[in-house]
């Protein structure tokens, strides 16, 4: 069975190889408005000045079809702007186009997609603004933002009900539930509870603190320290970590011996 998004093998079309190509890099709110920008307008105009015995000089300069896309109460933003040139000379990178053909079905010969190197890039640029009046204004106004905090107090005139909790936890309510069939353990007599002792390990000689504990109903620490009197604690194995009935407390039955001749018959 072929998997559907497995990658397809497609040509790369490499005409445009040997071109150069520039990278540029603007400013957020530059990026912002072409975003919003629609595709038949024109969004700046660049320009390239060379003078003599010096290095090319690129600036950009806004239309003002793009100035005016603004929501209520947003800040102007620079026209002007100058581009820094660098030159790539320690890395390769490439720019890339997918086409991808829209469905036409009275089309004679379909369309394909194409992969297309668009050129080599050789030099980058950053776009930088004057610092003018207008950019001045802007940068205060993105500081003054970037220095709201995300979360406030806010008093409230009544009160809200999604702020009370709707169900207690699963697992507490288990918890108390178990805690009222169980009821709290109570220490007994000492007595009453020496005689619970000795009976457990009349079927038993090794047992854990936990079976002991569900035999006697008695809290863990009181219970330890009756044990500590009459009961030994393993600490090797192949009992470790048991409690057995010291040897002055116990009355295990010895295994009958058979007579010698209690076989034979008379």
């Amino acid at each position: 069975m072929s998997n559907p998004t497995a990658h397809v093998d497609r040509d790369l079309d490499l005409s445009n190889s040997a071109r150069g190509v520039w990278l540029v890099k603007v400013p957020k709110y530059i990026s912002n408005k072409w975003d919003k920008a629609p595709g038949n307008i024109e969004v700046g105009k660049l320009k390239i000045t060379k003078p003599s015995g010096q290095k090319a000089q690129v600036s950009l300069t806004l239309s003002e079809s793009v100035l005016c896309l603004k929501e209520p109460g947003e800040k102007n933003i620079p026209k002007e702007h100058r581009l820094d040139v660098s030159m790539v000379t320690r890395q390769t990178l490439g720019v890339f186009s997918h086409y991808t053909p829209t469905p036409n079905s009275d089309a004679i010969v379909p369309e394909t997609e194409k992969l297309c190197l668009e050129g080599k890039i050789v030099q980058k640029l950053e776009c930088r603004p004057y610092a003018d009046n207008t950019y001045m204004q802007l940068k205060a106004e993105s500081i003054r933002k970037a220095c709201q905090p995300v979360r406030q107090v806010k008093q409230l005139d009544r009160i809200v009900q999604n702020f009370k909790p709707v169900s207690d936890h699963k697992h507490n309510i288990e918890y108390e539930e178990k805690k009222k069939a169980e009821g709290k353990k109570a220490r007994d007599d000492k007595d009453v509870v020496l005689d619970m002792i000795f009976a457990a390990f009349e079927s038993h000689q090794y047992y854990n603190i936990k079976d002991l504990v569900t035999k006697t109903r008695q809290p863990v620490v009181y219970l330890k320290e009756i044990l500590k009197e009459v009961c030994n604690y393993n600490l090797k194995n192949p009992h470790k970590n048991m409690w057995e009935l010291k040897p002055e407390y116990r009355h295990y039955r010895e295994p009958e011996v058979k007579p010698s001749g209690s076989d034979q018959q008379s």
